[in-house]
């Protein structure tokens, strides 16, 4: 009987879902997570400053925080940081740093707190127990965006996936009835007939319904994965191009106007989740350009995990063009952090282009004339950034703006220039769609 009312409850809030937390089937007091429709949800952020982690960087990776919550549709108020040197494994913070989020928390009438790390079970619950509001950390923050931003069932399911196992170790936090048994016996501890016994606790039962849904979940993805691994095979004899880079770097925007298409592009993290594939012709050259889910810091491992499929683009690519937001002061560990991801989804040792992008937007600190302290990176211009990078590279980068479209005939040089390689290669008869006039003539 109380296995069948959990079922039930599933089926009942399945379709509800609140921005801001994790879709979850499985919370009763829905209220308590809803966020208003007639007003934006206030919330602060919350970081540390660690031996691993300096302020700048902190400062950094909180303005990104403040971007995934506005993308989210929170308006974030204000932003706390505490210098330690390691996490509180009971409240992340101190508790002198804790109360005072909770006084400000208290006297603006904030309705959430996001932590900038994930946060474990028992933080969630202590932290909760202290502040009394929402609580969210990095990870259930990205996991609502892709929630949001998924589309297609394929998306959906990858998404849902991931969110069960983050919620599934978090499952305590959820119930205020956990003492309720689906058995006992005697009336005086509510047992009924047909049902006295040692009993099941209503989280046990939860923690069943979920890992049985988890199973379901990832034999769908088994089949998707087949299905997309047909449709690549079904491609034809042509070269596989793959835009990656980090988030809002300009992807989208990019494949529009190599694809002259309509891909959804958009200020905003994580606009595009599913993967977009368009047939491309240079000249006389066709190819295949895929724009895949754009990386980001502390990319959640369930998410790399459940979105195979999306990633075998990726994998399977043979050339990557590696779009790189030149005007974000951080662009280069954004650089780093693509390239980490590369090595754990095992696609390292491809040929690639490094696309320096919004190249209109970039902004540099113009050192005095009397100042005699060493130049950062920060006081270089544009014009000397263009002439370091392609001397690492060996002229495999280009600096452009997709939305100005400057540079944009020199990229479909070079693109053209390694695609032609990579397909002479492969297909050594000149297995071209067309041929242009001059070729004609010299046949």
């Amino acid at each position: 009987m109380h296995l069948q009312k959990a079922k039930k409850r599933i089926e009942q809030t399945k379709t509800t879902r609140c921005c801001l937390c994790i879709y979850n089937p499985l919370i009763i007091n829905m209220k308590d997570f809803l966020i208003s429709q007639a007003q934006t949800e206030t919330t602060v952020l919350v970081a540390l400053i660690t031996q691993t982690q300096d302020e700048r960087k902190t400062n950094e990776y909180l303005d990104e925080l403040a971007f995934l919550a506005e993308t989210a549709g929170a308006k974030v108020i204000k932003k706390f940081t505490q210098r330690v040197d390691i996490a509180n494994a009971v409240t992340y913070v101190g508790k002198g740093k804790l109360q005072e989020i909770k006084e400000y928390v208290s006297e603006h009438e904030i309705g959430m707190v996001i932590f900038d790390d994930e946060l474990s079970a028992k933080q969630i619950r202590n932290i909760e127990k202290e502040l009394q509001v929402k609580i969210l950390d990095r990870t259930s923050l990205i996991l609502d965006i892709f929630a949001m931003r998924a589309q297609t069932a394929n998306a959906k399911t990858q998404v849902e996936l991931a969110q069960y196992k983050y919620m599934l170790p978090r499952l305590t936090r959820l119930w205020t009835h956990l003492e309720r048994q689906g058995g006992g016996s005697g009336s005086a501890r509510g047992g009924s007939v047909g049902l006295r016994g040692p009993g099941e606790t209503q989280l046990e039962m939860d923690k069943r319904i979920i890992l049985s849904r988890m199973a379901l979940l990832k034999e769908q993805l088994v089949q998707i994965d087949k299905q997309k691994t047909t449709q690549r095979k079904n491609r034809g004899r042509l070269i596989h191009v793959a835009l990656i880079g980090y988030t809002n770097v300009g992807k989208s925007t990019l494949m529009n106007l190599l694809a002259k298409s309509e891909v959804f592009a958009e200020d905003k993290l994580f606009a595009t989740l599913d993967t977009t594939v368009r047939r491309v012709i240079i000249d006389n050259l066709p190819f295949l350009l895929s724009d895949t889910v754009g990386f980001i810091r502390k990319l959640p491992t369930d998410l790399v995990d459940s979105f195979k499929s999306t990633l075998d683009e990726v994998r399977e690519a043979d050339l990557l063009l590696h779009v790189v937001d030149i005007s974000h002061p951080g662009f280069e560990e954004q650089i780093e952090i693509v390239n980490k991801t590369l090595v754990d989804i095992g696609s390292t040792g491809k040929p690639s282009i490094l696309i320096f992008n919004k190249i209109d937007a970039y902004t540099y600190v113009e050192k005095a004339f009397d100042d005699l302290t060493p130049r950062t990176k920060e006081n270089l211009t544009l014009e000397e950034l263009t002439k370091t990078w392609p001397a690492k590279l060996n002229e495999n980068s280009i600096f452009i703006s997709a939305c100005e479209k400057t540079n944009l005939e020199e990229l479909k040089n070079l693109i053209y220039a390694k695609v032609k390689e990579l397909h002479v290669q492969r297909f050594p008869y000149n297995d071209f769609l067309y041929q242009m006039y001059e070729e004609e003539e010299i046949i």
